[in-house]
């Protein structure tokens, strides 16, 4: 893969982190099939009940660690370009481990030697993509990309670029749990009624948060100096990005089986849309093997120290 592919790729899995990481939305009905509680005579629920049924969720998707799990992601054409990227596979968050395939027009980038689909391992903090033999021809044989971005983050010497990485890296994993503990969070909680997603009868919930609420609510800002939050809000308003909504489908047994995610920027919506199954599933995540990995940080060293050797000589 190109140069300029790889570069494109790390934007969208970045942007991806930055809007699983928090709580969004997405506009629309979010492919589910959509009910008016009032036209269906369903009764609106409580406040009372909405909490018991999100915190029994909450409760019981802690407890499961682990899913199956379909993505779709989207960014706006002022995000680099755009395009949409989807994932399907195994998921845990507790701990962190991904083994999915992923694919999309954002993946490749316009790249006609890239890959149409790519597995990817993430486990201790290290990304993991299987680029296929034909690209191994190009990588001395080693199939496997490392991207160990909390390396990659401190050799840049940026502190605030180390921050942004590994946060969004460890974003990238979403925890559903997180999701519906700041769903609890949010002062204008609503039932929007009952949908069927997937031949499933599920309850639909939305809520909002604005930006410095979600800074509160979300554990992985708990490290932020009170300075360290300002600075960050005042970003986020300069960029003008506002607030943060989020809507989860949870079925009879009190499961959440799809999420709506997505952040409203001027360039753009960014949204992302996961669908969950099959918790508890096994999610034994291995580090391929040494031999057939290629150090992401290693080769861009050596390029750097080809480059300067040329100009020497």
């Amino acid at each position: 893969m190109g140069m300029a592919a790889w570069k494109r790729t790390g934007v969208c899995l970045t942007a991806a982190a930055v809007v699983v990481g928090v709580a969004g939305c997405q506009d629309g009905d979010g492919g589910g099939t959509k009910k008016d509680a009032d036209s269906a005579g369903a009764e609106v629920q409580t406040q009372n009940e909405m909490t018991e049924v999100l915190q029994a969720a909450f409760k019981n998707t802690s407890e499961a660690k682990s899913s199956k799990v379909r993505m779709t992601i989207s960014t706006p054409a002022g995000v680099d370009g755009g395009g949409t990227m989807e994932l399907s596979g195994v998921q845990g968050w507790d701990p962190a481990v991904m083994d999915v395939t992923m694919k999309g027009s954002a993946f490749t980038a316009g790249d006609p030697e890239a890959p149409q689909q790519v597995r990817m391992i993430m486990l201790d903090n290290v990304m993991y993509m299987d680029m296929g033999a034909k690209q191994a021809a190009g990588m001395d044989g080693k199939r496997w990309m490392k991207m160990d971005f909390a390396a990659i983050a401190e050799a840049s010497g940026d502190a605030e670029i180390q921050k942004q990485m590994t946060n969004g890296l460890e974003n990238l994993n979403q925890d559903p749990a997180q999701q519906l503990a700041l769903l609890l969070e949010s002062p204008n909680l609503k039932h929007v009624g009952p949908e069927k997603v997937d031949g499933v009868q599920t309850q639909r919930y939305k809520g909002t948060l604005s930006f410095e609420e979600m800074i509160d609510a979300n554990k992985s800002f708990d490290l932020l100096s009170e300075e360290e939050r300002e600075e960050l809000t005042a970003t986020a308003k300069k960029t003008g990005l506002k607030g943060y909504d989020t809507e989860v489908w949870v079925n009879e047994d009190d499961y959440p089986v799809k999420m709506a995610v997505g952040m409203r920027t001027p360039q753009g919506t960014m949204n992302m849309t996961a669908n969950y199954s099959d918790y508890g599933a096994e999610a034994e995540v291995e580090a391929p093997p040494a031999e057939e990995t290629l150090d992401l940080m290693e080769m861009l060293g050596e390029l750097g120290a080809d480059s300067e050797a040329g100009l020497s000589s």
